[in-house]
């Protein structure tokens, strides 16, 4: 029993995350991430994959801890693109999941994902959801080219990846939750605010999440064609109440 309460004392988020870890912080840690994964195009995301994203997630510094007990826990930010070649305000996210077995230890790991059609985009707009569940997940491909992938990944509502002491893979976080960080955004924009306000528009990024969203436009084209997430989230919310009505 000592076992067990000492592990998920070491899961708590004060010992996750730094004392003095603030919402700005992460922010920073989080455009980081981003800049240096695609730094590197022969062993980052696919140029494609991210043009044709509805949404990103950029977790920096996800915990996963074991002893007995094996959990994760992580702190980032969502957005989704907008009409005219730019990217919504961030909106707080959090990573929690856990699973039981014989482990021990700790790490730390940078997580990206990518939500690639309309379902992608209704679960983040969701109160909290499980990854491989609700929403299907599957380990994103590394590098320039996408034309090795397997059903699984051109079907999957999410690719995600992960980066561990340099390495970065394709990594499918299922049985995680994904779910808005309340507590974040209100530090971020001084007031109560729903992260599906934000990652529709509804909200003015601050001047600490501009470098976030100049790096997001940066390596991500812009097409016409591409519908604005206002539109996308509109469409999907109302497509979920006539699927609601139809089924009474």
């Amino acid at each position: 029993m000592r076992k067990v309460a000492l592990a998920l004392s070491l899961l708590s988020p004060v010992f996750l995350l730094r004392a003095g870890d603030t919402a700005n912080e992460r922010l920073s840690d989080a455009t980081s991430v981003f800049n240096e994964i695609m730094a590197t195009p022969d062993k980052g995301i696919p140029q494609d994959l991210l043009e044709k994203a509805h949404c990103i997630v950029i977790v920096p510094g996800l915990k996963q801890a074991g002893f007995v007990v094996g959990g994760k826990y992580g702190r980032g930010f969502a957005s989704c693109r907008r009409s005219g070649g730019g990217w919504t305000a961030p909106a707080a996210m959090r990573v929690e999941g856990g699973s039981f077995g014989f482990q021990i230890g700790a790490s730390s790991t940078d997580v990206v994902m990518l939500m690639m059609n309309e379902r992608g985009l209704r679960r983040l707009l969701e109160d909290k959801f499980t990854l491989g569940a609700e929403a299907s997940v599957a380990a994103g491909p590394v590098g320039r080219q996408t034309s090795a992938m397997t059903d699984a990944q051109l079907s999957a509502e999410i690719l995600s990846w992960s980066r561990s002491k340099g390495l970065f893979a394709g990594i499918a976080l299922s049985g995680a939750t994904l779910r808005p960080d309340h507590d974040v955004n209100q530090e971020i924009y001084g007031r109560k605010v729903e992260a599906k306000e934000i990652l529709t528009g509804g909200v003015a990024p601050t001047a600490a999440a501009q470098p976030l969203l100049q790096a997001l436009k940066k390596y991500s084209r812009f097409e016409a064609k591409d519908t604005p997430v206002e539109s996308r989230a509109k469409d999907a919310v109302t497509g979920d109440a006539d699927r609601t009505k139809k089924n009474k």
